[in-house]
């Protein structure tokens, strides 16, 4: 993409994370992921109803009468979009490519996490991690994020998912909210190395999966001989679609491979959003937000 044509692409892409966040998660972002800890605000008259632990003794003593202290929440987070640019995201089949929704995501959650005045912070990787910005705050670096998710260019093999989480382990020392965006298509012979780079990215900071798909990648259509490339290793293949027993192989396939998936998720205890290039996507992240804020 020219500059020229990445600058407007920025602007307009920021107005269109706006207007989802504005109409979308106002309020539901704050809800569903809490600060860490909490910090003291103000020492105020004790009032009928207080709880009696938090009595500051000493300024009691002192006045004469009884005062309690108040914390509030620590809000500021950090949260680390960590993005799949990988040949695989360059499929799409309605209206937009994989990689195209990838980045729409990303501009809304890093809007959302800025109008918290909470930090942003951008990982995009292939077959190896391509790009690290670590977080920060501001205008000007969130305009360099979502460039930067614009920008990418799908390409290489999916298999640096593991390499990525282990670089968010190792270097990423706050605790942060870790946005995995991914179609999660990698190679089967990486589900072992994945699982453990999972559970030990969990163990410092929170993790949740969005999986983004075409609805191609689950049932194919009847339409006679196709012929299909694998985007990670660009082998060619033809397919004879109007075989019923092929689409069927192909769903169950398809279906076997989310499952697993899903298991990897499951057993590092982290949550895993589905989102569609067929519909849009904010309606699946408001639905999430809202069950997490159940959950607290």
């Amino acid at each position: 993409m020219l500059p020229e044509e990445l600058i407007r692409e920025v602007k307009r892409l920021e107005i269109h994370a706006k207007r989802r966040v504005d109409d979308l998660f106002s309020g539901e972002y704050h809800a569903a992921f809490k600060g860490q800890g909490v910090e003291f605000a103000e020492v105020r008259e004790y009032e009928p109803g207080d709880d009696v632990r938090s009595i500051d003794w000493n300024v009691t003593a002192r006045a004469g009468r009884p005062f309690v202290k108040r914390f509030i929440e620590e809000r500021q987070l950090t949260v680390l979009l960590c993005i799949d640019t990988s040949a695989s995201s360059a499929f799409g089949t309605i209206g937009r490519t994989k990689s195209r929704l990838a980045a729409e995501i990303a501009a809304v959650l890093a809007m959302v996490a800025s109008r918290n005045n909470d930090r942003v912070g951008l990982i995009t990787f292939a077959n190896q991690v391509d790009l690290l910005l670590p977080p920060r705050k501001g205008r000007t670096h969130l305009l360099r994020v979502i460039r930067e998710c614009l920008n990418t260019s799908p390409g290489g093999g999916g298999s640096g998912l593991a390499e990525a989480l282990e670089l968010i382990r190792t270097v990423v020392r706050r605790h942060a909210i870790v946005f995995l965006v991914s179609d999660f298509l990698f190679p089967e012979d990486d589900d072992r190395a994945i699982q453990r780079a999972l559970r030990m990215a969990s163990h410092r900071h929170e993790l949740i999966g969005v999986r983004i798909s075409d609805p191609r990648e689950h049932r194919l259509p009847p339409v006679g001989l196709v012929k299909l490339v694998d985007p990670e290793s660009a082998r060619p293949l033809v397919v004879d679609t109007s075989s019923a027993r092929l689409r069927r192989r192909f769903e169950q396939a398809a279906a076997q491979r989310r499952a697993t998936v899903e298991q990897l998720f499951r057993s590092a205890r982290t949550d895993l959003v589905d989102v569609s290039t067929g519909r849009p996507f904010g309606v699946d992240l408001l639905r999430y937000f809202k069950a997490r804020e159940r959950r607290r």
